[in-house]
């Protein structure tokens, strides 16, 4: 049921609308188990996400796709022996944290 309702929360974020409601969604909630459990699409637009949120926090400028391609894989080594864990947590592990 969690993993029903995070995929219908994280779909209804990147589906396009017509109305000028706002969804939040607070990723830090987001355990390592929901992000392997996600259908490949799915996680591929969610890996572009957080890439893209974190590398700003980081104050990266430029796109790298053979890092994001490491990050993606070392997010996921990370998140294999931490499924409890948020993917947050993985995220700082793997790139040695945010700004």
């Amino acid at each position: 049921m969690k993993k029903t309702v995070i995929m219908l929360a994280l779909a209804t974020m990147f589906a396009p609308s017509l109305s000028q409601a706002q969804v939040e969604i607070d990723m830090g909630t987001l355990t390592c188990g929901d992000y392997l459990a996600m259908s490949p699409d799915m996680e591929k637009v969610f890996s572009a996400w957080m890439s893209g949120w974190f590398n700003q926090k980081k104050g990266y400028t430029t796109v790298d796709l053979d890092a994001y391609a490491r990050n993606v894989a070392n997010v996921k080594k990370w998140c294999a022996s931490n499924q409890k864990s948020s993917v947050m947590g993985a995220l700082q592990a793997a790139t040695g944290g945010a700004k």
